[in-house]
């Protein structure tokens, strides 16, 4: 027999499996907070607040992710669906940190320069201790390239794990590392060596100076690349010239140290070098040389390694450009 006296029930019991299997999954509200909700509320001030609760939930506008409003302001007029999503950009820098600071200004300020206002570069960056790490480096084909090839893979794991979707190694030499670490942690590198060819082939130059630490200078992995992949011809300092660049490098440069004299003598050995091979261009292939090198210095075209690297990874990251990683 139905009586009006079961209409409370009845709601009471409606309300409590309209909060269990609905409610309770969309607002996430734990259970006891309604149970005191119906201690302190009757029955029909209860069903209105609950109703209340379901329209505004199902009426509020879910949260917008950086990438998706980047997306909705695309200048070019695309869709944002039809827009990549953002790559987070992985650096291995610390090698030496006075370049990897560069590297992190650079990228910041290209990303603002294509997308405006407060926008900035998605980056992650493993800074690798190198005190230690340099006595080897330094000794180029004398040291101990063992322990350094070690922490570079553990430098990119890291990278991996924290979620960068590719690799940016903040050093002309450690770029000796890209193809092992491509090929053991399984994430994309960006090549410096075949950012900076690209760059050399688009101005239509065929020859080149290179100057770098000897490890860059005298070894294959980075003359052979450019003259392999890219058509071209790599003139290098004499012995005497490429041990002082070297030193020049550790001693001050990686110590932030920039003195005149050691301005001087680069621009001397570049000079030279020009007039006695022909050269039409000058590779900066330390990421710590563009501090004591500017194009003003000499009259050929300056390839800045540094700042173009920064730039081939913004491209790459924002799915402006074609892929550079290693191969």
């Amino acid at each position: 027999m139905w009586s009006p006296g079961l209409m409370p029930c009845l709601i009471e019991d409606i309300l409590d499996k309209y909060y269990i299997n609905i409610s309770c999954r969309r607002n996430k509200t734990p259970f006891f907070v309604y149970r005191i909700m119906k201690k302190l509320l009757s029955t029909q001030a209860l069903l209105v607040a609950l109703i209340m609760g379901f329209v505004l939930s199902s009426t509020m506008v879910p949260p917008v992710s950086a990438a998706e409003k980047l997306n909705s302001s695309n200048p070019s007029g695309e869709t944002s669906s039809s827009v990549s999503p953002i790559k987070t950009i992985g650096i291995i820098g610390g090698v030496s940190w006075v370049s990897s600071l560069e590297y992190y200004r650079l990228m910041n300020q290209m990303v603002r320069d294509k997308l405006g206002g407060l926008n900035s570069a998605q980056i992650l960056m493993y800074s690798i201790e190198f005190g230690e790490f340099s006595k080897q480096e330094r000794l180029a084909g004398q040291g101990d390239w063992r322990p350094l090839r070690k922490i570079m893979l553990d430098a990119a794991q890291r990278l991996k794990n924290g979620g960068a979707d590719f690799i940016v190694i903040a050093s002309n030499t450690m770029n000796s590392s890209a193809e092992d670490i491509q090929d053991k942690v399984k994430i994309p590198v960006l090549h410096i060596a075949d950012a900076t060819g690209q760059k050399i082939k688009e101005k239509g130059l065929k020859s080149v100076i290179l100057l770098g630490t000897k490890y860059t200078m005298e070894s294959n992995f980075y003359r052979d690349r450019l003259e392999k992949k890219y058509g071209l011809k790599v003139i290098l300092p004499n012995q005497a010239d490429r041990d002082y660049i070297n030193t020049v490098i550790f001693d001050e440069l990686c110590a932030e140290k920039i003195y005149q004299a050691s301005k001087e003598h680069f621009i001397e050995i570049i000079n030279r070098l020009v007039k006695e091979s022909a050269a039409e261009g000058v590779i900066l292939g330390c990421t710590e040389i563009p501090l004591l090198i500017k194009q003003e210095d000499v009259r050929v075209p300056v390839f800045d390694t540094t700042a173009i690297h920064a730039e081939a990874a913004v491209a790459y990251s924002l799915g402006q450009s074609s892929e550079h990683h290693d191969k």
